[in-house]
């Protein structure tokens, strides 16, 4: 009996460290007893706690298996059912459709992307350029797309980026002219520095990249799936949208943009880290032995993927379809062109979002659980009983606050239907109602860049595969965005004090 205890120790969360299987199992203990003592809503918060550890501790265990258990006992226990996580789901299929497709669509232009951004990276020698640009493409991007198809792109870019260096590095690192052929000590430790340094310039990157989708993905209808759900509450058009939002995402925008710059060149949280010369000297050299070696076929590739790009962008723009759909339609056009005809080929492309898609709907089960036990109610009570004129500041504050900690669809989603129905009650004017709509918006995007589970492309930039190889972990993305977030939210709070009212 005892070897069977041990095995099946063991085999809890694999190789996850004896503490962190020590306090999953005092989470799922403590958890029912807390309920019995404490009540339902105590035990909601705790719970959303415990579930934001799991995504703190995603380098040391995926948090799909550890979140999942707390799912799996919370529905158990009665704190939420069955019936409302289905719903929550259905009411997220699209985001759901859009990790399965369009992040595998973005795979198979991964050739393209990366001869793209390699031009780029190798034409500009100012990292302080690189970053603005970095910034503000995905800016520009994310307010015509989604912000997880963006994010999918610079992830794509950066491992890109990394493999190239692996692999060309690992062949000839020791005919380098950068290292000391004569003294292996030396030349493992300038190995070391370098790929160190290369990590670090990869994850100001990304970042950067992450911010970006934040900055553009506020401005428009399109940008976030609350931004849609706002507008059809609203009945704004794509334009009137625009308009109501840019007295606060314009002066964001800019102050984003004058951040970026200003992070790189103090260099605090991380940033300011140049790449390598060796380093470039290597993805240079890749870079001319593939131009060298393109073959006529290998540039039908890249024409192929060019065209599915622009398929893909018109595609969005004209809102043809959901946009997962608008995905799959990609990956069919550039596999039937470009010979991808083999099963496991395709199946490559969705190994780094179908984890991520189960971890998502696993939140699902959490955003339940907080519906169910109604946490957020108390808060909604108290901004709505404030005088008017403060409202629109507190309610950008308290959205930026729970969107930081919780999920910020579903944080929109609670207070627009709440402000909704406010207004249809005779409680709020028209005009105090769209100034409410305007705060909820923007505070649900930009003070929720402060952890990685306040939006859906910082979690999975956490989750995704490039997170490890740059040390890119939780805590150092939240030391990385507290100067976005301490300045954006304040640009954003004063714009809506201020300028709104």
């Amino acid at each position: 009996m005892k070897e069977v205890t041990h095995a099946f120790w063991l085999n809890f969360l694999g190789h996850a460290p004896r503490w962190y299987k020590v306090t999953i199992i005092g989470f799922l203990i403590a958890n029912p007893i807390l309920l019995v003592v404490a009540g339902p809503t105590v035990t909601g918060w705790v719970l959303v706690l415990e579930f934001i550890f799991t995504l703190a501790m995603a380098l040391t265990c995926y948090p799909l298996q550890p979140g999942g258990l707390l799912a799996l006992e919370a529905t158990a226990l009665g704190m939420t059912t069955p019936e409302l996580i289905r719903m929550e789901v259905f009411n997220n299929f699209p985001v759901i459709l859009l990790l399965m497709f369009m992040v595998a669509g973005i795979y198979f232009m991964k050739e393209l992307l990366l001869f793209t951004f390699t031009k780029i990276l190798l034409g500009i020698r100012s990292k302080t350029l690189l970053a603005f640009l970095f910034t503000a493409v995905s800016a520009f991007l994310s307010a015509f797309l989604d912000a997880l198809t963006v994010m999918a792109v610079v992830i794509s870019v950066a491992t890109g980026f990394y493999f190239v260096y692996h692999k060309v590095a690992s062949n000839s690192m020791h005919r380098d002219d950068y290292y000391d052929q004569h003294d292996d000590s030396k030349m493992e430790g300038q190995q070391r520095r370098d790929l160190d340094q290369f990590r670090a310039f990869l994850r100001t990157l990304l970042m950067h990249g992450a911010v970006g989708t934040a900055l553009g993905g506020v401005c428009t209808t399109v940008g976030e799936p609350q931004n849609l759900l706002i507008a059809s509450r609203m009945d704004w058009t794509f334009i009137e949208f625009f308009q109501q939002m840019s007295p606060v995402t314009m002066p964001v925008l800019a102050v984003g943009l004058f951040c970026c710059v200003l992070l790189e060149k103090t260099k605090i949280a991380g940033y300011g880290v140049q790449m390598p010369l060796a380093v470039r000297d290597i993805l240079r050299r890749y870079d001319d032995a593939e131009a060298a070696g393109r073959t006529e076929r290998d540039a039908a590739r890249l024409a192929i993927q060019a065209i599915a790009g622009i398929l893909l962008v018109a595609a969005l723009a004209f809102h043809v379809a959901e946009v997962g759909l608008i995905g799959l339609m990609v990956i069919v056009v550039q596999t039937a062109f470009n010979g991808t005809i083999k099963e496991h080929q395709l199946g490559k492309a969705f190994e780094e979002a179908l984890p991520f898609t189960s971890l998502l709907v696993v939140f699902f089960v959490i955003v339940a659980v907080i519906e169910s036990q109604h946490l957020f109610e108390p808060i909604l009570t108290y901004v709505l009983s404030l005088d008017m004129a403060v409202q629109p500041g507190m309610f950008y504050i308290a959205n930026g606050l729970l969107s930081a900690i919780s999920d910020n669809v579903f944080v929109a989603t609670v207070y627009i239907n709440q402000v909704h129905d406010a207004f249809e009650a005779g409680s709020i004017s028209r005009e105090h109602f769209d100034l409410l709509a305007v705060a909820i918006n923007t505070g649900t995007n930009i003070p929720s860049i402060a952890t990685p589970n306040g939006q859906a492309a910082f979690l999975f930039l956490l989750t995704s595969s490039v997170a490890p190889l740059v040390r890119l972990s939780y805590m150092r993305m939240v030391v990385m965005a507290l100067p976005y977030t301490l300045v954006l939210g304040l640009t954003g709070w004063l714009a809506v004090h201020f300028l709104l009212t």
